[in-house]
């Protein structure tokens, strides 16, 4: 007799992490669903608490086994990682009730009178005529911030409308969690169901090694002859950049560029305009102009003029650097095919990386050899031993998910217990493409449910999983990364150790829990060492030889950290254009989809468009993601990451006393306080766009 595992909060694992190898597909939706009749016995609970409201016993509260967040974090993290047919249905089937589930705490009016009389003990009680009784004990500002989060998510939520908006609300977010489901749905399936297939090997002229092999071993698996080209970035990456056949490399573009707007059951254009007037429509209903402005209250910009203002700046900076490099590119593409030849989007990567190698002498194929998987993890880890202390060590006996997966113990200077982190390197079917850091447990502090009320909190450390799509290892080749796919890791890796350093009371403001645009900082932040000769010396060695990377490799990689930055800029800005001009809408959005997107990101494109194309119809981050009226967070981000890095310069890359700091004031500390509190503190002063300008040599000294 099969025993749901699920449904025992104590797993019996190492660390009680979730125990993959005991769970099997009919375990989750009677899971799910014991779950929701535990978490609104726990919500009827506060409710009817006949005692006077306090921060202890209606904000602080929390279950002693949240089993609801316990098994939709593993649903969902293996939905995004390991999914099929059935895992696809039951999350459309799950998420309506799920959805009506929320639904029904935050418009749950009497749990909110309870929150509010709270929230007027700590703010305006006179005003409000709050009879307080005896004065309420101080709060320390992580409770003062999850006072203020939890009494601004109930009106931010729409609990005092009236019922009738009330109900078109619940509406409103039942259909979203679905559109955005089924987003995601369809960009997968439609880009597993796309492959070019060679069987002539004179369409592999000018194709890497690596990426032959790669290609070899992907027809292998599928039973076919030849090789085998997916738009799987390890695979569409390398093609688009080093296939010398133009016209192979114009249907990997096509394909890539048209996913989720031809005619067929996966098209993803009304799905984008469904979704874009739900949310223009909810921000209106709760008293806001566009969803832009309901969005940026709660983020660092505060307003759509502030993004306006980054972005405008950006462009200014940029545009001009950005356009000589495209003219760069196209004077060797004309040295190189005569001066009728016109350069097409399909044609930017390959004349691209002929000019980069041209100039400095350096490509990503060159430094596969000495960039071993294995060995730039353990680098990477190392990293963090040199900054923080910390120390990684495998443990096979925590269940993992696929045979991909690897999971590692990680260990605090003093050797006490700090996280679990599980790794996950390789594309395959069931996994969405991309690189994401997320957690199985967040990290929160507590007592047993039987513990005394002045028993010490027990600190319950975290699980957190980096799921990427790596070159896989071939017959021959163990696997081999580009510079950017390690620029990827690091990336990756800051959001792990902002998870894993987290050291916070409540599980809402550990971690990763704070604004989005300052959660990408720790992560942008740690790509700066990608480039650094002490780090690559640590671990960027021949693969078959041992030989360490060249040094003048490292002064040719050091050279060309800037090539097309400019461009890399501009496109970026593009996106967050796009985003903003969908959430900035006041009317519905009734115009054809590749119209708008072609009008609303204009102004920063600099390379023809290419017809029926649609970038909207495959944007998960604004779609189906956290960043909606938000993707221009990572520029933002990336200002404060050149800013934070200028102090590691400064004082050393590797200096323990600036990492500490930036531990203690940043990484552990979560969403405890405003970010930008955090970061002063951090910083001991305003940041300032100046260091990135220097760092991709746009200002001079």
């Amino acid at each position: 007799m099969h025993t749901n595992p699920l449904f025992n909060k104590d797993y019996g694992t190492p660390h009680n992490t979730a125990p993959f190898d005991k769970i099997v597909f009919e375990d989750y939706e009677p899971a799910v669903m014991e779950a929701l009749k535990r978490d609104k016995a726990f919500i009827d609970r506060i409710v009817s608490n006949p005692e006077a409201p306090t921060f202890d016993n209606t904000i602080a509260i929390t279950t002693p086994d949240d089993m609801l967040e316990r098994v939709t974090k593993i649903f969902f993290n293996l939905l995004s990682a390991n999914t099929n047919d059935e895992m696809d249905a039951l999350a459309q089937k799950l998420s309506p009730i799920l959805t009506e589930h929320a639904n029904d705490i935050i418009f749950n009016r009497e749990y909110f009178r309870k929150v509010k009389h709270v929230y007027e003990l700590y703010h305006h009680a006179d005003d409000a005529g709050v009879d307080t009784g005896v004065q309420p004990r101080p709060l320390t500002p992580e409770e003062q911030m999850l006072l203020k989060r939890a009494y601004e998510g109930f009106v931010r939520a729409g609990v005092d409308l009236p019922e009738e908006q009330q109900a078109r609300l619940r509406e409103i977010n039942t259909q979203a969690s679905m559109l955005t489901l089924q987003f995601s749905q369809n960009l997968l399936k439609e880009t597993k169901a796309f492959e070019l297939r060679i069987t002539d090997t004179s369409d592999l002229s000018g194709l890497t090694d690596t990426a032959i092999e790669a290609a070899a071993l992907a027809a292998k698996e599928k039973g076919y002859e030849g090789w085998l080209f997916t738009l799987n970035a390890p695979s569409y990456g390398p093609f688009m950049t080093y296939a010398d056949n133009r016209e192979l490399r114009r249907q990997m573009y096509v394909a890539k560029n048209t996913l989720c707007c031809r005619d067929n059951e996966f098209n993803n254009e009304e799905i984008v305009r469904q979704i874009v007037n739900l949310r223009r429509e909810k921000a209106q209903l709760l008293g806001f102009d566009t969803f832009a402005d309901y969005v940026l209250v709660e983020r660092m910009a505060e307003s759509p003029a502030k993004v306006y203002e980054l972005l405008d700046q950006l462009l200014e900076a940029y545009t001009e650097p950005a356009r000589q490099e495209i003219r760069e590119i196209e004077a060797l593409a004309h040295s190189l095919e005569g001066d009728n030849f016109e350069m097409q989007p399909w044609d930017f990567s390959y004349y691209a990386q002929k000019l980069r190698k041209q100039r400095f002498d350096i490509d990503s194929e060159m430094l596969r050899p000495y960039l071993e998987l294995s060995k730039v993890r353990e680098g990477v880890f190392g990293l963090a031993t040199r900054l923080y202390g910390i120390t990684f060590r495998r443990n096979t006996d925590i269940p993992v998910y696929h045979p991909d997966v690897e999971a590692y113990e990680v260990l605090d200077a003093d050797g006490s217990f700090l996280a679990v982190l599980y790794t996950d390197f390789y594309p395959r079917d069931g996994k969405q493409g991309g690189a994401w850091m997320t957690s199985f447990k967040e990290q929160w502090m507590g007592r047993e449910e039987n513990d005394p009320p002045t028993a010490p909190l027990k600190n319950s450390r975290p699980q957190v999983s980096l799921v990427m799509n790596f070159t896989k290892p071939t017959e021959t080749k163990p696997s081999l990364l580009t510079l950017g796919e390690v620029e990827t890791f690091l990336h990756e890796f800051g959001h792990a150790l902002h998870g894993m350093f987290s050291n916070t009371r409540f599980s809402s403001l550990s971690g990763t829990n704070v604004y989005w645009d300052f959660v990408e900082l720790p992560s942008q932040f740690m790509e700066n060492f990608a480039i650094e000769p002490e780090f690559l010396a640590t671990f960027a060695q021949h693969y078959q030889t041992g030989e360490a990377l060249p040094k003048e490799y490292v002064e040719r990689i050091i050279a060309s950290r800037n090539f097309n930055v400019a461009y890399a800029c501009v496109r970026q800005v593009s996106f967050s254009l796009l985003d903003m001009a969908y959430y900035t809408l006041k009317e519905p959005l009734t115009e054809d989809i590749k119209a708008f997107e072609h009008k609303a990101w204009q102004r920063a494109i600099l390379l023809p468009e290419l017809e029926g194309a649609c970038m909207s119809v495959q944007f998960s981050h604004i779609f189906a993601g956290g960043y909606a009226a938000g993707y221009y967070s990572y520029k933002w981000a990336e200002v404060l990451d050149a800013d934070a890095f200028a102090v590691f310069k400064q004082a050393g890359i590797f200096d323990r006393a600036t990492a500490q700091r930036f531990r203690d004031e940043i990484l552990s500390r979560g969403g405890t306080e405003h970010p930008m509190t955090l970061y002063r503190r951090f910083r001991k002063g305003e940041p300032t766009i100046d260091a990135l300008l220097r760092r991709n040599g746009i200002l001079k000294d």
